[in-house]
């Protein structure tokens, strides 16, 4: 690989080295390809049966989906967006009640709360792991804490057993994000495994086309372990509607079309497989990238484990994050930052009152964080092209 002479910086004339294959973020389209005559029998078997909405291959999808699972209730839904809307939804907490959410989040875990009336409680999060830090937690419960919401962030399960405690102590629900750790485990001091999703009153997912389980448009579901709150969620959804034309309660139009259930299920047979190849891409960047200066590796939690929906480094030095990803993308490797702006600082959030400098490790992260492509089909020529460049940017100052 060519070298790089001098510091770099944007004026800088680079001798740049080319990828030995073009690197995306995600491939979608080869990954449909190994998949594309199952994916066109789904198709036909739904356009033959003609059952659009609400068809059988909805009622399969949910099924086998719990079954991987663990035995979960699954109830789709239209989106993430969502399906954490009706996990919040089905607590019937009283307006204004607060929902405990991370500072290091998309802007949906907030939005659903607000949606509803209730007010989001931001806590700062751990910056080893970049899921809620319970100690944070516990300073922000109040009488009014109806919900805490632990999203498992870039494909790692948050502490659910001092999550899991905490709520319990205080009578609160805790509610699962898992929409970037479908899969994931985590193992309890009592020996007790749980799959993410599963361990809280509620646990929600989405089919987005970039999650590890990615639908071919959107989609979304709810996991829960009791079978009477699975019933009420599938009200919920169906326009609040025990039958058809009695409604019990206000609920949303939310459904998850059957043509995507149909190709979910086709993906969902190739998940585990998928999961093991974005894990062997994370183990070759942490083997490539130890002990590199100027960076940190993402962390593990030894209860855990790691679907890596993301692959996310910490820069020691965040002013030269915009440096090393401009460098990046000019030797053909793309980079995304997941999430530049911290969701006290967005506008739409301003009157919840927060403060510059009130959740220190959000607000560093957001401006440190670099997530480089991981996905099934990254070869490991690719991958260590990509540690390689790292290897450069660092050791030209």
């Amino acid at each position: 690989m060519p070298s790089i002479f001098g510091r770099f910086h944007s004026s800088f004339a680079l001798i740049l080295p080319a990828p030995p294959a073009p690197i995306l973020l995600l491939d979608l389209a080869a990954e449909h390809a190994a998949l594309q005559p199952a994916l066109d029998e789904a198709l036909r078997e739904v356009m033959a049966a003609a059952a659009f909405i609400q068809g059988p291959a909805v009622a399969e999808f949910a099924a086998a989906l719990g079954e991987y699972l663990g035995g979960a209730h699954v109830v789709p839904c239209a989106n993430g967006t969502d399906a954490l809307t009706l996990a919040l939804l089905s607590l019937q907490l009283p307006p204004g009640a607060e929902v405990i959410v991370p500072a290091f989040t998309y802007v949906a875990t907030l939005e659903a709360a607000a949606l509803l009336g209730l007010r989001p409680v931001l806590a700062d999060v751990r910056p080893d792991t970049f899921n809620l830090d319970p100690a944070a937690v516990a300073a922000a419960l109040t009488p009014r804490t109806g919900a805490i919401v632990a999203v498992h962030l870039f494909g790692q399960c948050a502490d659910l057993e001092a999550l899991r405690s905490i709520a319990g102590r205080h009578g609160a629900a805790l509610i699962e994000d898992n929409a970037q750790a479908i899969g994931a485990t985590f193992r309890f001091a009592s020996g007790e495994t749980a799959f993410a999703g599963a361990v809280g009153e509620v646990g929600t997912t989405s089919f987005f086309p970039s999650k590890n389980l990615g639908a071919l448009g959107d989609g979304g579901a709810l996991l829960t372990r009791d079978p009477a709150r699975a019933a009420l969620l599938r009200q919920l959804a169906n326009h609040g509607q025990s039958r058809k034309y009695h409604h019990q309660h206000i609920g949303l139009n939310s459904r998850l079309d059957t043509l995507q259930a149909a190709l979910l299920r086709v993906k969902l047979r190739q998940l585990p497989g998928a999961t093991a190849a974005r894990q062997a891409v994370a183990a070759r960047y942490d083997a490539a990238l130890a002990g590199m200066p100027g960076l940190r590796r993402p962390a593990r939690d030894p209860r855990s484990s790691h679907v890596f929906h993301q692959y996310t480094l910490t820069l020691e030095e965040p002013g030269r994050r915009d440096d090393l990803q401009h460098f990046l993308q000019r030797c053909g490797v793309p980079t995304m930052v997941y999430y530049p702006l911290p969701v006290h600082a967005q506008p739409a959030y301003a009157y919840l009152g927060y403060r510059a400098g009130q959740f220190p490790v959000a607000e560093r992260l957001c401006r440190s964080v670099l997530s480089l492509p991981v996905h099934p089909l990254l070869t490991a020529e690719q991958g260590d092209y990509v540690a390689g460049l790292l290897g450069q940017f660092y050791s030209n100052g």
